[in-house]
């Protein structure tokens, strides 16, 4: 089990990074759709470039292992937060589901807040602790 512990970690990664990769560059493409969503839940029209590069930025940090802990601990404010806005009436069942998913992508990302890239990173390779 030990050997196979940087190809779960590696693995971990790639699979928490590609739905904010994906999302991040979904926005771009539907710029204009997101935006008129976000303005729906009073949401400011200046913050969705800053959304796309944090999920684009951070998805991308995440699955290279660049200040991995760092992109970790800020995708995990962002799942919370974009839960308790978008995500929050429970009424509604399919909100309900989205909302735990988003709770529960935050608590994997805390895993590597607190456990770290492991052996197949950058932050590894250049001796990063943070």
């Amino acid at each position: 089990m030990e050997r196979t512990i940087p190809y779960i970690t590696l693995s971990g990664r790639i699979l928490l990074a590609l739905i904010f990769v994906t999302a991040g560059y979904s926005k771009i493409g539907g710029y204009d759709g997101t935006l008129q969503y976000m303005q729906a839940f009073n949401v400011p029209a200046f913050l969705l470039p800053l959304v796309i590069f944090a999920e684009l930025g951070g998805g991308i940090a995440l699955i290279a292992g660049f200040l991995t802990r760092t992109a970790a601990a800020g995708l995990a404010i962002f799942s919370v937060v974009a839960a308790m806005i978008f995500h929050s009436n429970f009424a509604d069942q399919m909100q309900s589901i989205l909302f735990m998913k988003n709770i529960a992508m935050a608590g994997g990302l805390l895993y590597i807040v607190a456990f770290g890239a492991g052996k197949f990173s950058v932050d590894d390779k250049l001796g990063l602790k943070f």
